[in-house]
Formats: structure tokens, C-alpha cells, sequence
């Protein structure tokens, strides 16, 4: 998330930022769309692994990361060719204006490339999230936004004697910073505690029982993940309806959430493991306690983000971008967004809860309900047929989030959750 956000700032600063903001905003949405279908494996695989260790089952936990491994490298190639082959058709179908469609097109060609290799740190993610090693998570971000800064700049601005390459070096340079974080994780995983404790390299092999598990979980999270971009994806196209400055502004809010979102997905994970976890070694009441736990601290963060982007709208907005009047465009729907952001962390968190007890198609469902049912038709409704503007799109967002999470903490509460039959 912080790859896009550090490209949005640095492409918001070059000449032609107008339409490169708004194409990046049809860039990273239909690239996550098309992604995130695949990259939800990681759910599968952290769920996996965490009631195997939580049952002390550590050899199947590297069985999991073997069996996932081989999978998503297969899919990773044959969504980069699919991909790199309708990268402009793609751009052009979102864009209502020509040059945004050819920006946008030259990003998503070079971001398609590093598929493979981000699909690889997907299963490596789920395996150490499961076991519980989650700074090895975080010195991978610290690793690969580091290296998409350099390469960016070096791209974008065509430092160093690289040519410049504009937008698109946006998406070559976060595809080469992929590549090197794959790598990094290649190296962790030898580290002898861990091979011997999970003896995945002397057992390399593909289980069939396991990958029809790895399915199971994901593909319900595969499908909400779609509906979640697409449904930002046609929000942002609906945006540029109204004006392409309202379509890049929205591009900025949405960049700026991630300050908020990130952390909760942190927070998520952190629910999703210690659930998964306690279930495995059957206590029920500690999971419990645990995601409540992880809902009031993740709320309290959202809370404090909240008072700060509607108390500083045209600061926070000034990190992204230096366009004035792509600032003032976003001030407004920046402190709608500051409301909504505050119910969010329940939904994460929660939600995450739920997929550790292999609940992942009730959360499918929410998403498919308060995403395509409510959110995006309400936006389209408001901002174009009413002729509210962008303020009125961006209305439809807190009655999306706050829905969400209703209907997540609902089935938490007081529905029927707790599953403790092995996955």
C-alpha cells in the first residue's frame, strides 16, 4: 500500500500531474483488481499455518508454504502475460479521457510484470503471519519501499543517467523493488531455525489435500478482494464523470486512507493469527478476546486519524501532491473520508477474525452487499444523477464502511462463528 502511496507523491509532482494522477488512480485500482483475486492466497495460507502451529503441527506448516509457493508462481505467469497483453485495453476501457487511458496503460504494462514475483511474497507472507514472525513482514516493507523510492526516482525523474519515463517508471520501479523483496524472503527462509523447524526445503513437494484447503479459505477472500477494487476502481471512474481534477483528488483522498488503512490491516493480521492460533489449540474464549481486544485499540487509532485529516485536510493532502488545485478539490471529501475511517477498523478487524474461523464466504457476501449494492450506485446517484459533485460521491463512503462493519460485528457478536474442525 505505501508503493502506491509513495508513487502517487512522487508523480504528483512532475509536469504533467493532471492526468497522471488521475490515470494512477485507474492504474493501481485495476491492477489490485486484477491481483488481489490471487493475492488473497495469502489468507489460505496464513489460516493454515496458524492452526497447524497452533496445534504444534510445524512440518505441515511448511507443507503449506510449499504447496502455496508452487501455486501461486503458476498463476503469476499467466496473469502477467493476460495482463501485459490487455494492459492498454484495460486502461481505455476505465478512462473517460485519452490521455489519462494512455498513462494509464504505460503503468499497468510494467506494473504486470512483477506479478510473479509479488504472488511469491504472498505465500511467504501467510506462512511467517501464521507462525507468528511478523517483523520479518515489516523489515520486507522497510526493504522494498526503500528500493521503490530509489528506483522510482530514478525512473520517474530520470536521474542518474536513466532515461525519464514519467508515470511509467512508476510501475517499472515498484516492479523492480518486488523482485528484490521475492528475493528477500528467498534468504530469510533459509535461516537454519527456521528450515529445520519447518523442514520445507528437505520435503519440497505439492499436496493436493492442501491446496484444495488454500482454496477453500481464499477464493471466497479472492472474490471480495475484486469486488473491493473493482467497486474503488468504478468509484474513481465514476469520479471522472464529474471532472478529470475531481478524479485525481480522488486519487490523492484515496492514497491518504492509506495512512489509516494500513494500520488496520496490521491490526487485522495481528486478529487473524492470534484467532487462528487460540482455535487451534482449541480456546475459544481467548480468540474471542482477542479480536475484541484488537477492535477497541484499532478504533482508537482510527479516531486519532480521524480528528487529524479533518483538523488538517489541506496538509495532509499537501503530502501527496503539490497541485493546489487538486488539494482544494480534495479538502472536503478528505474530512468525509476522516468520518467514515473511524468505523473501519471494526470491519477489518473483525472480519479477519471471522476468516480465521474459515468464515471467509459470509464476509464475501457483506463486501459484495455494502461495496456493489449500496456504495457504488449511491455514488453514481449522488454525484452524477443529482449533480451534487464530488461531494456527493464521496458521501456514499460512510454509509458503505459503517454497513460493513454492522453487519461484520453482528455476525461476530451473535452469530455462529467458532469452528475448531481442522482446515
Amino acid at each position: 500500500m505505501i508503493v502506491s502511496l509513495v508513487d502517487t507523491a512522487m508523480v504528483g509532482r512532475i509536469p504533467e500531474a493532471k492526468y497522471a494522477l488521475a490515470a494512477m488512480g485507474l492504474g493501481v485500482m485495476a491492477t489490485w483488481a486484477l491481483i488481489s483475486f490471487f493475492s488473497s492466497l495469502s489468507t489460505g495460507t496464513h489460516v493454515l499455518v496458524a492452526r497447524r502451529f497452533g496445534s504444534g503441527n510445524y512440518y505441515e506448516c511448511g507443507d503449506v508454504l510449499n504447496t502455496s509457493l508452487l501455486l501461486t508462481f503458476a498463476i503469476g505467469i499467466v496473469v502477467t502475460l493476460a495482463g501485459c497483453l490487455s494492459a492498454y485495453n484495460i486502461a481505455h476501457f476505465f478512462a473517460a479521457d485519452n490521455t489519462v487511458g494512455n498513462y494509464a496503460g504505460d503503468f499497468l504494462f510494467y506494473r504486470f510484470l512483477g506479478i510473479p514475483f509479488f504472488l511469491l511474497t504472498v505465500s511467504y507472507r501467510g506462512f511467517f503471519f501464521g507462525i507468528g514472525k511478523v517483523k520479518v513482514f515489516m523489515f520486507s516493507g522497510v526493504l522494498v519501499n526503500l528500493l521503490n523510492i530509489i528506483f522510482n526516482y530514478m525512473l520517474i525523474y530520470g536521474e542518474f543517467g536513466v532515461p525519464r519515463m514519467g508515470l511509467a517508471g512508476a510501475g517499472l520501479g515498484s516492479t523492480l523493488a518486488t523482485v528484490c523483496d521475492a528475493l528477500f524472503y528467498f534468504i530469510v527462509t533459509w535461516y537454519r531455525p527456521f528450515r529445520r523447524k519447518y523442514n520445507y526445503f528437505s520435503n519440497f513437494g505439492f499436496h493436493t489435500k492442501i491446496l484444495r484447503s488454500i482454496l477453500k479459505i481464499s477464493l471466497p477472500v479472492s472474490f471480495q478482494n475484486v469486488f473491493i477494487m473493482v467497486g474503488f476502481l468504478s468509484f474513481v471512474a465514476i469520479t471522472g464523470l464529474i471532472g478529470t481534477a475531481e478524479q485525481a483528488a480522488t486519487q490523492v483522498v484515496v492514497s491518504t486512507l492509506f495512512i489509516s488503512f494500513m494500520p488496520c490491516f496490521g491490526f487485522g493480521i495481528a486478529a487473524q493469527t492470534l484467532v487462528g492460533n487460540s482455535l487451534g489449540s482449541g480456546k475459544i474464549n481467548l480468540a474471542r478476546a482477542y479480536a475484541f481486544e484488537t477492535t477497541k485499540i484499532a478504533t482508537y487509532y482510527t479516531l486519532f486519524i480521524g480528528i487529524v485529516f479533518i483538523a488538517f485536510p489541506r496538509t495532509v493532502l499537501g503530502i501527496i501532491t503539490t497541485n493546489s488545485q487538486v488539494i482544494e478539490t480534495g479538502v472536503q471529501p478528505l474530512r468525509i473520508a476522516a468520518v467514515a475511517q473511524i468505523f473501519y477498523a471494526t470491519g477489518v478487524v473483525l472480519a479477519n477474525a471471522l476468516q480465521a474461523a474459515g468464515k471467509t464466504f459470509f464476509v464475501m457476501l457483506s463486501e459484495v452487499f455494502t461495496n456493489w449494492i449500496l456504495f457504488i450506485p449511491l455514488s453514481y446517484f449522488l454525484g452524477v444523477y443529482l449533480h451534487f459533485g464530488l461531494i456527493g460521491a464521496w458521501g456514499a463512503l460512510p454509509v458503505y464502511i459503517i454497513m460493513y462493519s454492522l453487519l461484520v460485528y453482528s455476525k461476530f457478536r451473535f452469530g455462529k462463528w467458532v469452528s475448531l474442525k481442522n482446515l
